[in-house]
């Protein structure tokens, strides 16, 4: 039987990291010249978060096979968000426009200045 969270508890669990963060989405390209390739973040996963966000954007440490980099879940504007996929990385996980790549993130604590 499945368990129906409420927002408070889901993001409990979610700082908690007993909840993985772990979805499956199309390497998408921003159309505009030398626009970022990234990946959707499913709102289930990023709506519970946003009362984390600090200028919108939440903090995270994303991975994807075996690479991982400290990053953000960045605003599409629209009430989604999305994570960056650096070319360092599309490049040593073999990634190309289009490819459905399984990722995973968990929240980080941002450095202060």
């Amino acid at each position: 039987m499945r368990k129906n969270w409420n927002l408070e508890e889901l993001c409990e669990k979610i700082m908690e990291k007993d909840m993985e963060n772990t979805f499956v989405a199309k390497a998408e390209l921003f159309e505009r010249e030398k626009g970022w390739y990234y990946v959707l973040v499913p709102i289930g996963l990023s709506k519970p978060l946003e009362h984390l966000a600090d200028r919108g954007l939440i903090a995270v440490t994303a991975k994807v096979g075996n690479s991982s980099w400290p990053t953000s879940l960045l605003p599409m504007g629209n009430g989604t968000h999305f994570i960056a996929l650096p070319a360092k990385v599309r490049s040593k996980e073999k990634l190309s426009l289009g490819a459905e790549i399984e990722m995973s993130f968990e929240i980080r604590t941002r450095k202060s200045k």
